[in-house]
């Protein structure tokens, strides 16, 4: 096993990650920094794809805003809260 592989599996170690799955509403809440201030920002939608491994592994959810479609996608290993 390489130094890499070593890594990785370290990280993986320290990360909980959520049990849910595509077509689950969740609300996802991540810090914001604009200059010297900060803030939290919400984003509550469907998980419609959830994608990849380890400290790769991205979720995609989906909301509706007014009649446009808005979609983020996201990394596990973000600082992020997800209810």
């Amino acid at each position: 096993m390489n130094l890499l592989d070593v890594a990785k599996k370290e990280l993986e170690n320290k990360v909980e990650r959520p049990a849910f799955s595509a077509g689950d509403t969740i609300t996802v809440h991540y810090k914001i920094k604009e200059g010297d201030k900060e803030r939290i920002q919400q984003f509550r939608g469907v998980v419609i794809q959830r994608r990849g491994e380890g400290n790769s592994e991205t979720f995609t959810i989906r909301k509706m805003s007014g009649n446009i479609g808005v979609k983020e996608l996201y990394l596990f290993h973000r600082q992020i809260l997800i209810k």
